[in-house]
């Protein structure tokens, strides 16, 4: 009985000792191997914010491009534009990878991430996800590209392009023009007034467009799968052939043009602001 209880303290030691031969090989020292073996924290603790008030003139370009998250824009009767961005990561190492660069003037602002360039950072980055909330004037020229998330955007007084958006878009009101392609989800969005032609290119989902009363356009839509439908009364829908519609809205005018969309197309009323 001696004997066993000898040959276990024996293979204990043994094992206690290997250890600690392949734990001081590896380069720590014993005094630290308590703090070495403790619990990590959770990861996707690590948080910044960017927090930006500029001026802007009436008419001023505004771009918002390549954010890895969410972007709401909200807008009002005013000449300020408040920037906040919320950013998170796994890790200290891996939110600095990546950067947010704003420039502005009087008549443009720009908010652009910008990925690490390097080999290493290619291969083995890990990508900041961003949260973008701005305050803007309505009075601006809108352009968002490059948005891995969803977009929400107020009333703009002028134009409206989006692209490349892997998320729903929803543009509460634009006038003059609007252009959307490439676009990973439902669009809404509303036109108080036309003048230039509308074009809608590769969208992978239902569209809804709200229109004013005294809209003049003549929509075509090729490549469809899905159909187009309309609530509006000064509306005449035809299907020229499969996958294929044309529709007159008011008199007819100015263009709107919808190619390649895995989806619906509704036509409704200004004042209908249910989503699609």
């Amino acid at each position: 009985m001696k004997r066993i209880i000898v040959l276990v303290l024996l293979v204990g030691i043994a094992g206690l000792a290997g250890v600690v031969r392949s734990y001081t090989k590896s380069g720590h020292s014993l005094r630290s191997w308590p703090h070495s073996v403790k619990a990590q924290p959770s990861s996707g603790d690590v948080r910044d914010e960017i927090r930006k008030t500029v001026e802007l003139s009436p008419g001023a370009r505004v771009n918002v491009s390549g954010i890895n998250g969410a972007v709401t824009i909200e807008t009002s009767d005013t000449r300020t534009a408040e920037i906040y961005i919320e950013r998170t990561a796994e890790s200290q190492e891996a939110l600095n990878r990546r950067k947010i660069v704003i420039n502005h003037t009087a008549d443009s602002l720009s908010i652009k991430g910008e990925k690490d360039g390097s080999f290493l950072g290619k291969i083995f980055g890990s990508n900041p996800r961003e949260k973008v909330t701005l305050r803007l004037p309505k009075q601006i020229a809108l352009n968002t590209s490059g948005v891995n998330g969803a977009l929400k955007v107020g009333e703009i007084d002028g134009p409206v392009d989006v692209s490349g958006i892997n998320g729903r878009v929803e543009v509460a009101e634009a006038s003059g023009s609007a252009n959307f392609s490439g676009i990973n989800g439902q669009v809404s969005f509303a036109l108080r007034g036309l003048s230039k032609a509308i074009d809608i290119s590769g969208i992978n989902g239902n569209i809804e467009m709200r229109l004013s009363e005294n809209v003049n356009a003549d929509l075509e839509a090729s490549g469809m799968n899905g159909a187009v439908t309309s609530e509006l009364p000064n509306v005449v829908v035809d299907k020229t052939s499969r996958g294929n519609y044309s529709a007159r809205i008011g008199n007819g005018g100015t263009q709107i043009s919808a190619s390649g969309i895995n989806g619906n197309i509704r036509l409704k009323g200004l004042g209908n602001l249910k989503a699609a």
